[in-house]
């Protein structure tokens, strides 16, 4: 019955509760215009189904000439709001009123939002922006949007889909490290190896001054140049050339593995602030199995924001020196020679069964403690 309903509210119309009392009270009247004869019982019946049938015939064509464009929604970080903006376009001869509007979101995101519009002129617009919470990060899509109508009169209630894609990009959170030995040995590695003369190349904490930037939280405070600092009254930070010689660091997701699903959410937000925390220093890149190798904080963001466990693997992992993320411990063992690596336990596996190779120095996390500490503890 309720597939029935749905079918004819959005390829017709319904009635609405006044409707349906209106229509048993007519047909009371009809059966007892036949019952006695009466004329003014057959006008009275006449009129209320007249009234009926301009009720059912008007809230479908009030929803004709409406459009729908949907402007681009812009990526915000996991814990933030989505800004979400739909504009409705009357191209008819008159105004429509008593509108509702419905976004269908999918329910991984969360239950449709509604919108109550009480008049488009014609000719005009309606513009309907609404903020919708986020939890987890993604890449979210959705197609529809509806308008319901049961004007003007109430008794019969309509409903019409429109196109509207929407994407909405939610990045996973970045910690904000004010130190890590993982990629601060990796960025010393790459100095000594980036030297053909043996000699150690400037690392980016002690290098040449590029320019000055205003202080970010998360910034080293040995950074700080406290002179001009002085002088503008607010902290400034000196911004350091990247080293440029040598190989990138390579910060590797082990995306084609079978994670636990809080683990692979740790190691996305790990994998996000390991990125810019080395990008303020030098030069890295990012590694999945099913984009490779990517640059560029945009293009990072979204990678990590659309990747997932048991990707297909269409990239072969990098033979140089990485920092390795994975919930198997089996692959350590074949890590290239100067790598490191972060190790979620499995928690199927007794504490004493983890085995870790200590040639290649790493950190053995817990799912259970806060990641941003143990992102900045000293390597296992």
């Amino acid at each position: 019955m309720k597939r029935i309903t749905n079918w004819l509210e959005t390829h017709a119309c319904v009635p609405a509760y006044g409707g349906w009392v209106l229509m048993g009270i007519s047909i009371c009247f009809l059966g007892a215009g036949i019952n006695t004869m009466a004329g003014w019982l057959y006008v009275i019946s006449g009129v209320s189904f007249a009234l009926l049938s301009v009720a059912a015939v008007l809230p479908p064509r009030s929803l004709l000439g409406l459009v729908i464009n949907r402007l681009p929604i812009q990526p915000v970080t996991a814990g933030d709001d989505l800004a979400v903006e739909v504009e409705i376009l009357n191209r008819t001869k008159q105004s429509v009123s008593l509108l509702q509007v419905e976004d269908i979101l999918p329910f991984v995101l969360g239950k449709p939002v509604k919108k109550s519009i009480e008049t488009i002129p014609r000719g005009g617009s309606y513009r309907w922006i609404y903020y919708h919470p986020t939890e987890k990060r993604g890449v979210y899509r959705w197609h529809k949007v509806e308008l319901g109508t049961g004007a003007p009169l109430g008794l019969f209630w309509c409903r019409r889909l429109h196109s509207a894609a929407a994407t909405a990009i939610v990045y996973p959170r970045v910690l904000p490290l004010a130190n890590c030995p993982l990629v601060d040995q990796m960025g010393q590695q790459d100095s000594l190896r980036g030297n053909p003369l043996g000699k150690p190349l400037q690392l980016a904490s002690v290098g040449l001054t590029r320019s000055l930037r205003p202080y970010r939280t998360g910034d080293p405070l040995r950074l700080i140049h406290w002179r001009t600092s002085a002088r503008y009254g607010e902290l400034r930070v000196r911004d350091l050339e990247m080293v440029t010689e040598g190989q990138d660091i390579i910060i590797a997701l082990d995306s084609t593995a079978n994670w636990d699903e809080i683990d692979f959410e740790q190691a996305v937000i790990a994998a996000a602030s390991l990125y810019f925390y080395a990008h303020r220093a030098m030069q890295v890149q990012l590694w999945t199995a099913s984009t490779g190798l990517v640059k560029g904080d945009r293009v990072v963001q979204e990678t990590l924001a659309a990747t997932t466990p048991l990707e297909e693997a269409t990239n072969t992992r990098p033979g140089y020196p990485l920092i390795w993320l994975t919930q198997n411990q089996l692959t350590l063992s074949s890590l290239p020679s100067g790598s490191r690596w972060i190790l979620w336990q499995n928690v199927s596996l007794p504490q004493e069964q983890v085995v870790v190779n200590k040639n290649y120095p790493g950190i053995v996390l817990d799912s259970q403690q806060p990641l941003q500490l143990q992102l900045q503890k000293p390597l296992y």
